[in-house]
């Protein structure tokens, strides 16, 4: 009785050592896309791969291009009869990426180990060169579908029961963890965030800013008014708005027009006509005699 209950006790844990083993497995799976550019969606953590089919040109053209005499035909239709290659994983974030140089290694390798006769007589050559063609035309973007963004900041490795953020002095002297402040509540886990500061903020002082509607009422004239009557003893004798007053000067009387003729113009005149005149009469004399 012992010896069967001991048996079956053997056989349940390896049945359910196996059950195990297969969950582990199947929670990973392999997604295959059909082009080596462009985005793959796919669970965190699954493996991703790319036909072989989707880079048979690239690998036709790089196995052409190396000078090895390769054949290029062979190698395209060698590397497109692999349905899965692989060239990275999901990750377990909202995003990574599978960068053309981890594709074209993945097919080299992949072409590498396909046993085509078309690589030519240097082997090596022509692999690097299907690789570097790979390479530049190839990058895929990796999609979690399945992440899910933390509702709250955290540092990976941190202890969980000590939050984030420091901590510091609230309002009213209490020590507590800065990040958790809350408007409107206080404590160590929360607390209102102390008032600004205006005080430097420059404001007009009660008093002092005065209204234009007062300082300049409106059958008031305005500082500066050229046709308003200016304080002092010009204004008092009589003169213009168009003069301005300087201590006592006083203005002098204003010159004639230009046009105007003065007594000495008129005087020289007179004279140049006599002396003219006198001239004339001795230059006439002179000739007569």
């Amino acid at each position: 009785m012992r010896k069967t209950l001991t048996v079956t006790a053997i056989a349940a844990f390896i049945a359910g050592g196996a059950f195990l083993s297969s969950g582990t497995a199947s929670a990973s799976q392999q997604v295959v896309s059909n082009s080596c550019t462009g985005s793959v969606t796919g669970q965190m953590g699954d493996q991703v791969a790319i036909d072989g089919a989707s880079v048979k040109t690239l690998v036709t053209n790089g196995a052409n291009n190396a000078g090895t005499l390769a054949v290029g035909s062979w190698a395209g239709d060698s590397i497109a009869k692999i349905h899965a290659i692989p060239v990275g994983q999901v990750p377990t974030a909202a995003g990574g990426e599978a960068t053309g140089a981890a594709i074209g290694k993945a097919v080299r390798t992949a072409l590498a180990n396909s046993g085509t006769w078309g690589l030519g007589f240097d082997w090596n050559k022509t692999l690097n060169s299907v690789e570097t063609t790979v390479a530049k035309a190839c990058g895929l973007t990796l999609l979690a579908s399945n992440y899910v963004a933390p509702s709250t900041p955290g540092q990976p490795g941190a202890n969980p029961g000590t939050p984030q953020g420091g901590t510091g002095t609230v309002p009213g002297g209490t020590t507590g963890n800065l990040s958790n402040l809350n408007p409107g509540t206080t404590g160590g886990t929360g607390g209102s965030a102390p008032m600004r500061d205006y005080s430097g903020i420059p404001t007009a002082t009660a008093g002092t800013a005065v209204a234009p509607g007062i300082r300049y009422p409106a059958n008031g004239t305005l500082p500066g008014d050229a046709s308003a009557p200016q304080a002092g003893q010009g204004d008092q004798s009589g003169q213009g708005a168009n003069i301005r007053d300087a201590g006592n000067a006083q203005a002098l009387a204003s010159n004639g027009a230009s046009s105007d003729v003065q007594l000495p113009m008129l005087l020289a005149v007179i004279v140049l006509a006599g002396v003219t005149a006198g001239l004339v009469r001795t230059w006439v004399l002179r000739r007569a005699s």
